[in-house]
């Protein structure tokens, strides 16, 4: 098929360079030059495995180009919006003013075919509850024939070419005219058809449930790590151990075991803005109280930063001239996103108090360095703790979850390990003689 994608950002990029791998011709568009740039010459602008060999494959290929002309996309079957919908500034809601400038974009600049056929727009943005009848709307009143769905995304950053790829589910939102709805399911069939024929499970629904599915996801994943981490703020009033407490809850299959890691909290570009915009809407419709609690949500993620300076303060008899090595930056492993990184986070919170940062990051250095450049960023671990009151890891990549403590206690000045993330394991550390410290672990090494 021949599709286009509005937004070549993470989303856009990585399902542009999958559906190319599918065997479609796809055209990536965005009003980034050097992005766009970067694409077109194969070299990927972000840190996401297996994602560079999928892009350089493509356009090799011939079937994946992008630009910033957006008359390239006027012969499209299906337009893909992946435009980002960032918090607003000062509110909680959603900024929809890059989605509204992709649909004005498709309408100006998509042709009408010869035999009539219609052109599906097919949305995976995460938008507000209510969006996609609006936009179907506009391009209804355009004159021209779209069809419009709504097509969420569930990437992982670090698993995102495998989640388009292989995904665990694919949902239709389509439009409640059933012959309409029909047409673009057809559509979306066949862009798909390789996937749905290993056996990715759909799931077909209306406007408002494709729209409601991936926030309510975010919701309760978001939910249930602030569950184990407000378990955590107990743990460290009475002594108890936040890890032991969650395998043994997560034994329990009503519960599961995943998303039970306490720490410092999520982040990235989705869950926390995403949360957010999803009580904003709720207040918008007059349910506000149906989402009361991810309030509480919320600000038990925040709460564990401001643990994580205070445990480091502790530990080390204050900030003011302490030299601390931070390793990891990025708001997860296997990633160089820093959008709203706890790490980051933390690490401002330290700078502000007087200490003094060597930071460590894999994949994340380059893009620190352009937004504060007054971080040390060498380029090892052990020139990170060299000298250091304490060692900080707030960021589970594995080359950290792997250290080995004996390795670099001689190059410290006082061995601390505050474990961010709750990655390691505190008696191996304790018997390497460090003080171990974690985030409602006490300083159990049990």
């Amino acid at each position: 098929m021949r599709i286009s994608v509005i937004g070549c950002g993470y989303l856009g990029a990585v399902h542009a360079a999958c559906m190319a791998e599918l065997g479609h011709e796809v055209v990536g568009i965005d009003v980034d030059e050097r992005k766009v740039a970067d694409l077109a010459a194969g070299v990927a602008p972000f840190h996401e495995p297996r994602f560079p060999e999928l892009l350089a494959r493509g356009v090799e290929s011939g079937r994946l180009t992008f630009t910033t002309d957006p008359s390239l996309i006027a012969d499209a079957q299906i337009h893909f919006i992946g435009v980002g919908t960032p918090q607003q500034q000062g509110r909680l809601g959603a900024d929809m003013s890059y989605v509204d400038q992709a649909i004005a974009t498709i309408i100006e600049h998509t042709a009408v075919r010869e035999d009539g056929a219609p052109v599906l727009v097919a949305g995976k943005s995460t938008v507000p509850v209510g969006t996609a009848q609006r936009l179907a709307d506009r391009l209804d009143a355009s004159g021209k024939p779209f069809l419009l769905a709504w097509n969420p995304e569930f990437l992982r950053e670090g698993y995102a070419v495998k989640d388009t790829l292989h995904p665990d589910r694919i949902v239709y939102g389509l439009s409640d005219d059933v012959a309409r709805g029909e047409q673009a399911k057809l559509l979306l069939d066949e862009c798909y058809a390789k996937l749905l024929a290993e056996g990715s499970p759909l799931v077909v629904s209306n406007y408002p449930t494709a729209e409601l599915v991936k926030v309510a996801a975010n919701s309760f994943l978001a939910t249930k790590i602030s569950f184990i981490n407000a378990m955590a703020e107990l743990c460290d009033a009475t002594g108890g151990d936040v890890t032991r407490l969650a395998e043994a809850i997560g034994y329990d299959d009503r519960i599961g075991s995943k998303f039970l890691q306490a720490g410092i909290g999520f982040g990235g570009g989705c869950l926390p803005k995403d949360i957010r915009a999803f009580m904003a809407r709720a207040g918008e419709l007059g349910v506000d109280e149906a989402l009361t609690f991810l309030r509480e949500v919320d600000a038990i993620n925040l709460r564990r930063r401001d643990r994580a300076v205070a445990l480091a303060e502790e530990a080390i008899g204050g900030l003011g001239g302490r030299r601390i090595a931070v390793l990891g930056i990025t708001f997860k492993p296997d990633t160089d996103d820093l959008r709203d990184s706890p790490a980051l986070d933390i690490a401002n919170r330290l700078w502000d108090r007087g200490a003094r940062l060597a930071i460590v990051d894999p994949a994340a250095a380059p893009r620190l360095n352009e937004r504060r450049p007054e971080f040390e960023t060498p380029a090892t671990v052990e020139q990170a703790v060299a000298g250091a009151d304490a060692v900080m890891v707030l960021t589970p990549w594995k080359e950290f979850v792997e250290l080995d403590p004996e390795s670099i206690r001689g190059l410290v000045n006082q061995p601390v390990i505050i474990d961010g993330r709750n990655v390691l394991d505190p008696r191996r550390w304790h018997d390497a003689g460090w003080r171990y410290f974690g985030m409602g672990r006490g300083v159990s090494v049990w």
